[in-house]
This record gives C-alpha cells, structure tokens and sequence, in this order.
C-alpha cells in the first residue's frame, strides 16, 4: 500500500503531536515532517516534497496565509489544506484566494477529520461540513462578479483543457489519470501548467472559473 506523505505545520507543539497520532493510526498516511513557523514549513516543504500538507491559519510571528502563498508560489500544483479553528467566512474565502486546497476545522470529530484528510491526500478538494454553507453563499457572491477570461486562457493545450474539464468536476489526480488513460504525474505536471497559464493558485479557484464556464459539460 502506497502512503501519502503529510507535512503538519501548527504553532502549538502539543497540537501537532495530536494530529501525527492520529494520523498515526491510519497505514497509508504519513507524516514526514513538522513545522512550526513559516521559514521551517517552507523548508521542509521543498526538502521532503511532500503529497499533502496541512496548515494553521494563524501562525506566531507569521500570517498562515503568507506561508500559503510563499507555499503556492514556489510550486503551485503543490496541495495545501488548511486546518484551523476559524469558521469565519471572511477567512475561508480569504484561504481559497490565497491557494487552499480545503479548509477543516480543528474542532472536527477525528473521524471525520480522518475521513476529509484521506480525500485530500487522494487529490479532493475538501471543507469541514460546517463551512459548507458558507462556502455555498461566497461562492454564489463570486459568480455574480465574475471576471472575464484570464491571460493565457486560449493558450491551453487539448489536454490540458481535458484535465481542466476533470478538475471542474473536483476529479482526483489518480481519478483523472484512469479517465484520460495517463500516468498520475503527467496529470500533476499538466495541472501544474495550466494554473500557470491561467493564473490560479489553486485547483479550487481553477474548478470555480471552469464551472462558471460550462467547462465541465463540454465532451
């Protein structure tokens, strides 16, 4: 069994060590390393590499969201969850703009905390069910003021708009790759350039403008 390798970064030691137990408990997750500042999670972001990496909103000395995006800048295609005990709409919206691949509350039951983690490790996009309606009336609010198309929006390759078309419909990397018959790292490589050329930080906010265009209906 293939494990997915997790990279926690939380200000709270003692908060830390609660989710590398729990996530201890799980055979195919695996935390690789832990950061409690953003020059470390940045660090050991690029030397361990890894699938998944969790996130606090709010670091000491450091805005989480500035570690998000120094995270996304150096790698965009790199998956980022937030995992933090605001339930602020403001923040949510504020984390999806920056490059957020989900966001989970630290108050979840560990089940479901589990449960959300694994389909973030498999490539899902993912949000505490509490946010949910929140993120619901955010994203309602954004298409009414949706902007037109991006640079570099025409300058996809066929493929690439496939993989866009998959990404729309919140398809996981290796869900994407049986569909279009290519390996998972060709998919990555391919989300990767055309977040790019589209100018997104995340695959939420590419899913979001490719929905908004009828992308994940067309054949």
């Amino acid at each position: 069994m293939n494990s997915h390798r997790i990279l926690v970064v939380d200000d709270h030691p003692l908060f830390r060590k609660g989710v590398t137990q729990l996530l201890a408990m799980e055979p195919d997750l695996e935390v690789v390393g832990e950061a409690g500042d953003h020059a470390r999670a940045v660090q050991l972001a690029g030397e361990l590499d890894p699938d998944l990496i969790l996130l606090d909103l709010h670091l000491k000395g450091s805005d989480g969201l500035q570690v998000l995006e120094a995270l996304k800048q150096d790698d965009p295609s790199r998956r980022v969850v937030m995992l933090t005990v605001s339930d602020a709409a403001e923040d949510l919206m504020a984390a999806i703009r920056a490059g957020a691949d989900g966001y989970l509350l630290k108050d979840a039951e560990p089940e479901q905390l589990l449960e959300r983690i694994h389909e973030a490790a498999e490539g899902r996009t993912v949000f505490s069910e509490a946010m949910s309606a929140q993120l619901a009336a955010a994203l309602h609010d954004e298409a009414r003021r949706a902007r037109g198309d991006p640079e570099g929006a025409t300058d996809l390759t066929a493929r690439e708009l496939a993989v866009l078309r998959c990404v729309a419909r919140g398809a996981s990397n290796k869900v994407i790759g049986r569909e279009l018959n290519i390996a998972e790292g060709t998919v990555k490589v391919h989300v990767k350039r055309l977040m790019k050329k589209l100018g997104f930080r995340s695959r939420v906010e590419a899913a979001i403008w490719a929905t908004r265009r009828g992308l994940h209906d067309e054949q």
